[in-house]
């Protein structure tokens, strides 16, 4: 596998640096760092960064030394991504961008893992969790409405986490911190003879920042890949399996965060989630002629987890205290033909399938405290068994007329089908028709010089209901919905003003009809109507000599509803709830020489309205820092200090608990890690 290697920079730099493009190679807007691997030359699909105009993409070695606790952490330092820290055991939190938050109402941004989907149906991004930062080989982000590849959740854009293929290596880094954190990650490559294998396990225990939050979960993955015939086929295996065990702290009211932000309240003293996941996924690349080529994944993802929560003390009914399980198997195929027919044209064509078979019980029981999950429950609100398919294929074409331009257009449609069955009623329901959901797509670059690129891209994406039961399930009398469309568009610059300076600036909106706020879990349906999001993402960095890198970057964002009522009441004007106007990073690191290097990284997100009035006020500002400092011992030997929130900045995860609570409805708090410090040692054998 070929590689290829950029100056090594922080993690931070990610987002901001643009790369060097050519203006006889037509230019290029996706951002590169790293040692990514690469495509032969006129082999396999087309790289991303060659079709779509808001790309970054990540190399492994940028991330493998940071210390986090959940791998969506990572992405945190990208320009316009927000980080929704919820911190609930092993429902911990999940990055977005593009406006579209985090709360799991519209879950709009899809998951890959190795270039397969991995979201659950409810589009939650628990997958992720399954990878650690040592076995990473890069990280894609592409943000907008104009790649189509995928179809069901990709709202807003998609990630894909690649993970180590190939190579000859023995790696181990093992850490240990605050709240009793300890972490061991191993990772082992072996190639030969167009044989390679891939081994990589981790363990990680911690107590927490809080009371009653203790965590513990492992992940083991193998990856198994021949290639033959001088690299024109290829066929490979890849498992992946995790487990998770973690205590929930509870959220606290304004009261208890006041009075300790480390405690657990007694009703949260028997909640806390087991959850299992696996993946196996086969795979086969075949190149068909000399610019004919066929690419195929088979896989399968299971998804168990049982979960117990208690979201209030509230002596009334029994609704907070919750008991949820998923049983979840997603089967699907994809496969992608390319066909280079000339230098100035490219073909290509995919197609997927999709079918789930899913189970979901949810049980409540009456007051106590704390909860007794082992007692008869009071009521079963949720026992189903339902199905989801979904059948997708899209064509786009990559036109280069001129060595400066480059135009991709591109058509995606999806259609979806399934039923449930009701355990507790034996109520049948099929899932609501769309029918064929068409979604034009349109990419254009110019290279105005060698060092200033101008790009544009306009595109429609959709949203679909999922869940157990209506309303993405039709029952008698239940009213049906429209798929939400979404219209997205999208102007670029990127450029280097001045000598070891680069920028990036770039202007977008995002237009959605029948936007529904769904949560498959309570059972809670809003629907929006139709909402526009729109910002604005600046990026700077600045070298200075060989030892100075400083960088900056500011994202604007606005996610407002144009029109629509919830119980009568019109929500125009108002913002889309738990969405930051504004997300900030800025850094800088020092190479003194060497054998030390420091770093600061800094990041700060604006407060937000916590409920679809914007009545109860903003929650949620924060601003912190980190620093990190490595010593290198010898090439195979090094040892990380890194401290996460230097100045320990107070702030919480806020949502507002107007469902729990019987009509005494107020906002719910879970704070945030205060400072911590972590010593990791680096060991390549």
């Amino acid at each position: 596998m070929k590689t290829m290697q950029l100056k090594a920079i922080p993690l931070a730099l990610a987002a901001f640096l643009p790369p060097l493009t050519q203006a006889a190679d037509g230019g290029e807007s996706s951002i590169t760092l790293g040692e990514v691997p690469v495509h032969a030359p006129g082999m396999g699909p087309l790289p991303t960064g060659r079709i779509l105009t808001s790309v970054d993409i990540l190399g492994g070695d940028q991330v493998a030394d940071k210390q986090v606790m959940n791998s969506w952490e990572l992405l945190g330092q990208m320009p316009g991504v927000q980080l929704t820290e919820t911190r609930m055991g092993a429902e911990s939190g999940k990055a977005t961008f593009r406006a579209f938050n985090g709360e799991g109402y519209i879950n709009g941004i899809k998951v890959l893992i190795d270039g397969v989907p991995s979201n659950v149906n409810s589009g939650n991004q628990r997958f992720i969790d399954m990878i650690f930062p040592l076995e990473v080989e890069f990280i894609e982000v592409v943000r907008g409405t104009n790649d189509p590849r995928y179809g069901l959740h990709n709202i807003g854009g998609n990630v894909n986490v690649g993970t180590r293929q190939g190579g000859n290596y023995s790696e181990a880094r093992v850490t240990y911190g605050s709240f009793n954190t300890r972490e061991v990650q191993l990772a082992f490559g072996q190639e030969s003879a167009g044989w390679t294998q891939n081994y990589f396990v981790a363990r990680q225990t911690s107590d927490g920042q809080r009371d009653h939050a203790r965590s513990e979960k492992y992940t083991l993955g193998g990856k198994w890949f021949y290639t033959a015939d001088q690299g024109r086929w290829t066929a490979g295996l890849i498992a992946r399996m995790y487990h998770h065990e973690a205590q929930e702290p509870g959220f606290l009211t304004a009261s208890e965060l006041a009075a300790r932000r480390s405690q657990s309240p007694a009703k949260n003293a028997n909640d806390g989630d087991d959850r299992d996941m696996q993946q196996l996924s086969a795979h086969l690349d075949l190149q068909l002629a000399d610019s004919l080529s066929l690419s195929n994944k088979l896989y399968l993802n299971s998804y168990l987890d049982d979960r117990r929560v208690t979201f209030t003390s509230y002596p009334s009914g029994n609704a907070p205290r919750q008991r949820r399980q998923w049983d979840e198997v997603q089967t699907g195929l994809m496969s992608t033909l390319t066909w280079r027919a000339h230098s100035y044209l490219t073909l290509e064509g995919g197609a997927n399938l999709e079918h789930q078979d899913n189970e979901y019980r949810r049980y409540r029981y009456s007051y106590s405290l704390p909860t007794n999950f082992s007692a008869t429950p009071a009521r079963v609100q949720n026992n189903e068994h339902y199905t989801l398919d979904n059948l997708g294929g899209y064509v786009q074409a990559l036109l280069q007329p001129t060595p400066e331009l480059r135009i991709t257009p591109a058509f995606r449609v999806d259609k979806f089908s399934g039923e449930t069955v009701s355990r507790i009623t034996g109520t049948q329901a099929e899932l609501q028709d769309y029918g064929w959901i068409r979604q034009p797509k349109l990419s254009v670059l110019y290279a105005l010089s060698p060092a200033l690129n101008v790009y544009a891209n306009w595109g429609k994406t959709f949203q679909v209901l999922t869940g157990s039961q209506a309303p993405a399930y039709l029952t008698a009398g239940q009213v049906a919905y429209r798929p939400s469309i979404n219209t997205g568009k999208e102007v670029g610059l990127k450029g280097q003003p001045w000598g070891g300076a680069e920028a990036r600036v770039a202007l977008w909106q995002q237009d959605a009809t029948d936007e529904v706020a769904n949560m498959p879990s309570t059972g809670t349906t809003v629907g929006l109507g139709q909402t526009r999001r729109k910002g604005l993402d600046f990026q700077f960095t600045q070298r200075l000599g060989t030892q100075w890198t400083l960088w900056f970057s500011h994202a604007i964002q606005e996610a407002r509803v144009v029109s629509g009522t919830v119980d009568g009441v019109s929500l125009a004007g108002k913002e889309v709830f738990s969405t930051p106007r504004h997300i900030t990073n800025l850094g800088a690191e020092y190479q003194a020489n060497a054998q030390w290097r420091f770093s600061l990284q800094g990041r700060a997100q604006g407060d937000y309205y916590i409920d679809n009035q914007n009545a109860q006020g903003k929650y949620g500002a924060y601003a912190v820092l980190d620093a990190g400092v490595r010593y290198t011992l010898s090439p195979q030997a090094s040892v990380d200090l890194q401290v996460r929130n230097l100045l320990d900045e107070k702030y919480e995860y806020v949502w507002y608990d107007n469902f729990f609570w019987g009509g005494n409805n107020q906002p719910m708090f879970s704070p945030a890690p205060g400072r911590g410090a972590f010593v990791s040692l680096n060991l390549k054998m």
